[in-house]
């Protein structure tokens, strides 16, 4: 699947694993230990391009895009289910194919974290570090809403022609995810790229519908398990780099890592936002890579 993005932004050439007849795209570069970075919406593998470029001599960067995302297959919805659950399954076949199975960093973001974690909670055994960036592993809490545009997205049909007819997610997100370093013309539009047509956009408006908030919501039960064995990783080490501009993810995500992750080592970025591999990339990717080289 061809899309018009520039091989300096994007200077790999990725591999297909094929489940269930759909084509989920993905990054296998470097040899050693496992590091997996598990992309959110609506982003995908090139958000953690820099992070790869930084490891690649000492591990090996597995990172996917999720299925409709990035440069993987957009199914419509008689040929794929767009649920956290499946998000799980499919990476878990992933690393299965790849023999995968032992000594995992897991990098996630957005709504990595909570595909991510509920991989981690599934086989704890199997992770040995996590650098969160941005996410969450836990339910919205109850003294908190949903940012207006999110609600929108999620729950009315203008969200859906506002996502799927004129990529406004994308497009926001790419315009405004960055607060220190905004994102050049040029790398909004690699941003952009594999969101080119409605078709094309499915998976970006189905991740927001899939925000799960109330008991029957599909994934909530997902959630709650992973929010209830989150401190089984209390002797794991963490690494926590936050943009504490996110448009979604606010400091209170934060406090509940902090909360149920005490002795994570944790690095505030005041004058940055969602994407902290863009604002304040050279600190963060070092501090990365330090972290993963050195624990």
């Amino acid at each position: 699947m061809a899309f018009d993005i520039s091989a300096e932004i994007y200077p790999y050439t990725g591999q297909y694993f094929v489940r269930e007849g759909l084509k989920l795209h993905y990054l296998d570069e470097g040899e050693g230990e496992a590091v997996v970075m598990v992309h959110g919406n609506p982003s995908w593998s090139i958000y953690y391009r820099n992070l790869v470029t930084s490891l690649k001599a000492t591990h090996r960067c597995i990172v996917p895009d999720h299925m409709g995302c990035g440069l993987s297959d957009k199914p419509n919805d008689d040929q794929y289910t767009y649920t956290l659950e499946n998000r799980v399954d499919d990476l878990d076949a992933l690393l299965e194919s790849l023999e995968i199975r032992d000594n995992i960093t897991l990098v996630v973001h957005d709504w990595g974290g909570m595909i991510g974690m509920a991989f981690a909670t599934r086989y704890p055994d199997r992770i040995k570090r996590i650098v969160v960036l941005n996410t969450s592993a836990f339910h919205l809490p109850k003294t908190e809403k949903l940012p207006l545009g999110i609600w929108i997205c999620r729950n009315t049909f203008l969200g859906t022609l506002l996502v799927r007819g004129f990529n406004a997610f994308s497009a926001g997100a790419a315009s405004v995810g960055c607060k220190r370093n905004p994102m050049s013309r040029e790398l909004q539009k690699a941003y952009r790229a594999p969101y080119n047509s409605w078709k094309n956009r499915i998976a970006t408006v189905r991740f927001v519908q899939d925000i799960p908030l109330n008991p029957g919501d599909p994934g909530y039960e997902i959630v709650q398990g992973v929010q209830d064995n989150v401190k089984q990783f209390s002797n794991t080490p963490i690494l926590i780099c936050w943009g504490m501009k996110d448009f979604v993810f606010e400091p209170y995500f934060l406090d509940l890592w902090e909360e149920n992750l005490p002795h994570a080592e944790v690095h505030r970025y005041d004058d940055c936002g969602h994407y902290i591999l863009e604002d304040a990339q050279d600190e963060v990717v070092l501090l990365i890579t330090d972290f993963i080289q050195q624990r």
